[in-house]
């Protein structure tokens, strides 16, 4: 049986993942580290998998602690690595935490892999499309400008830039994944997909920075766990480069919260503009050709359908997201 270690396994795409990899990959044992902040939670994890002693392990702790990360390194043949800070709102209001994680914990975690290079077979650093700022060219390809726009993307794009310079001097066997904007099951209040979802569903506004005018590239995150196993799958064309994971398909903002209201046949009048935030990107829109040129990646499934998945979801885990609804605003909850 082989190894995987996952950071940040408990949030919203490191626990889709790790379900994702457990159902697919039945002879691999899964290392799951994470520091269980306030968007991570080990129920996000389905108790088939944490009950399985033989396949799944749960360590609790700090992705900055280099003693703590290399003897989990040390252990494994993969390496994916979700652990950061990950949010743009949050991170106007306390960003020094994003630098110590995203950075200096990426930094502990390229270090042990370049420790225990002789038998790690793959490393996957998962970066953001944030690291681009607005587009400048559509669509944006992996050689678009790296022009971050707020504290969170700085701290990504510094991180990835770390990972870059690592896969470069000491030739590990690496690569990194700039993913578009996520959604789907499980994904913390604070984002906007969530956050209109269950607005809608307990008849509250559904508030929209800048009236809603900014265009997202938007992939549904199963299809990104899938995509990020290809590359593992082909890891050998995979070293040492830069892939964009996105769809290719641009939704706005106001679109999406007219996509719920209208599914959930609720008026349209619960939408409600607010000021626009500080570092708002403007556009994203990813280039999928290197990715499907490169790892034979195929269009996942639409932002309509998986829209609908994910208010089903919604609709039916209300236990789970009303513990922590009074955390859909970062500007609100950042004090708690």
């Amino acid at each position: 049986m082989k190894t995987i270690l996952v950071t940040g396994g408990a949030g919203f795409i490191g626990s889709n993942f790790i379900n994702y990899w457990y159902d697919k990959h039945p002879d691999y044992l899964i290392l799951n580290l994470d520091l269980l902040t306030y968007a991570g939670n080990p129920e996000n994890i389905p108790a088939r998998i944490r009950d399985d002693k033989e396949r799944y392990e749960f360590w609790y702790g700090n992705v900055c602690n280099p003693d703590l990360v290399s003897s989990l390194v040390a252990r494994a043949d993969l390496v994916v690595h979700f652990a950061a800070e990950s949010h743009v709102a949050r991170s106007l209001y306390d960003n020094r935490v994003f630098f110590e994680t995203d950075v200096l914990g990426t930094h502990a975690v390229a270090n042990a892999v370049v420790k225990n290079a002789g038998h790690i077979e793959f490393f996957v650093h998962i970066s953001t499309s944030e690291v681009y700022g607005t587009a400048v060219t559509e669509p944006m390809t992996e050689e678009h400008p790296l022009n971050p726009m707020s504290p969170y993307a700085a701290a990504k794009a510094g991180a990835d830039r770390l990972v870059y310079s690592y896969l470069q001097t000491y030739h590990i066997p690496g690569t990194i994944i700039r993913p578009f904007n996520q959604y789907g099951p499980r994904q913390h209040l604070e984002k906007v997909v969530p956050r209109f979802i269950t607005a809608a569903l307990t008849d509250s506004p559904l508030e929209l920075h800048g009236s809603g005018k900014a265009r997202r590239d938007w992939l549904y995150v199963e299809d990104l766990c899938a995509r990020i196993d290809r590359a593992i799958q082909h890891k050998d064309r995979a070293v040492g480069e830069v892939f964009n994971f996105g769809s290719g398909e641009v939704v706005s903002v106001l679109e999406i919260a007219q996509m719920v209201l209208d599914y959930l046949d609720k008026p349209r009048s619960l939408c409600t503009d607010i000021e626009d935030r500080p570092g708002q990107v403007d556009l994203h829109v990813s280039s999928t050709e290197k990715a499907a040129k490169v790892l034979g990646v195929r269009p996942g499934v639409s932002f309509k359908e998986g829209l609908a998945r994910t208010i089903e979801w919604y609709k039916k885990n209300q236990e789970w997201w009303r513990r922590i609804e009074w955390m859909s605003h970062p500007n609100r909850s950042s004090r708690w």
